[in-house]
């Protein structure tokens, strides 16, 4: 049996210091610009920052992922050269990458470094990953969150490449690299800009019975009484009402987050290379919870016994936790 990588997010240097301790094999994370899928305020790190980070996590033992895994507009290229270079500079031990433009650039540009393919080129095929790793030298995939556990195995028999999966997080049903709603009503596209329900355009109105309003530019995109928790601001996660439903409901995604713990001993007999933590938006807290717990059921697989799963669901968006299509689905 492989033993996986755990492959953790992120999203600051004080974030990636908590991974590293929690017991991360492999961190991924990227520069505050639109390079990166998750170009949020806040968020990310400064070169300065990436370059003190990636000395802290080598010497202990942690990789780490560059995500530039977002698609350059036209004319605007430079911004993801100047990253890959940045990236290779530092000694990154591998680029997330998702336009063929930026996989051909680091390809030719820097060609002893690793790529692995992102969830935003949305690669479920076979065929579509032989391309990837023909022509840029791809030895990693990141699967769509579509896939059933005897899928992936039949596809780990077809591909020249390793295999990274989901475990824990958003539930990512929209098809991954295809997200075009944010970008219809702000102007900005979550796999081009990297930003989902950018936070200037985000409002949030309580009126005077205590029923909060959220708004994305002028759209109403949810609506919660007093005892509901909040949900994220993001279109396909909001409730709408339509002439053929009274009240609002969930038109496209429900808030519910993916948890494959139970599930780790089969993904390991498929042939799943690494697995990975979605949550470079979360809290140190999160990631210290969370990264921690997979550390111990990993381990525990490895080790033959019985992993002791700990009870996350208190972190999972809407405490509502799914296994998704990896244990069974009944649609295409």
């Amino acid at each position: 049996m492989i033993r996986p990588e755990l492959v953790c997010p992120a999203g600051t240097p004080a974030g990636l210091r908590t991974a590293v301790e929690a017991g991360a094999d492999t961190v991924y994370c990227g520069f505050q610009n639109a390079t990166n899928a998750r170009n949020f305020p806040g968020l990310n790190f400064t070169p300065q920052e990436m370059e003190r980070a990636v000395g802290h996590a080598h010497d202990r033992g942690t990789k780490v992922l560059l995500a530039l895994n977002t698609f350059p507009p036209a004319g605007k290229f430079d911004l993801w050269r100047d990253a890959a270079a940045l990236g290779a500079e530092m000694g990154v031990d591998a680029f997330i990458v998702a336009d063929i433009g930026v996989a051909d650039h680091i390809a030719r540009e820097h060609p002893g470094a690793r790529l692995h393919l992102s969830v935003q080129a949305a690669a479920s095929s076979p065929e579509a990953i032989r391309y990837y790793c023909r022509e840029f030298g791809v030895k990693r995939v990141v699967l769509p969150r579509i896939l059933t556990v005897p899928e992936i195995e039949a596809l780990a028999a077809e591909i020249p490449c390793e295999i990274e999966t989901f475990i824990f997080g958003n539930h990512g049903l929209m098809v991954e690299g295809r997200c075009s709603l944010t970008n219809y009503v702000t102007g900005l596209s979550t796999n081009m800009d990297g930003v989902c329900s950018p936070a200037a355009d985000v409002h949030y109105d309580r009126d005077t019975e205590g029923t909060m309003t959220t708004r994305l530019r002028d759209v109403t995109i949810d609506r919660f009484g007093c005892a509901e928790t909040a949900g994220y601001p993001t279109i396909c996660k909001g409730r709408y009402h339509a002439p053929h439903r009274e009240d609002g409901y969930y038109a496209f995604e429900e808030p519910v987050s993916l948890n494959l713990a139970k599930l780790l001993p089969s993904l390991m007999g498929a042939g799943v290379h690494a697995f990975k933590i979605e949550g470079r938006q979360r809290s140190r807290a999160y990631v210290r919870k969370v990264v921690g717990a997979f550390r111990r059921a990993v381990d525990d697989v490895m080790a033959g016994e019985t992993p002791a799963l700990d009870d996350l669901v208190a972190l999972t968006e809407g405490r509502k936790q799914t296994e998704g299509a990896f244990k069974t689905k009944k649609w295409r």
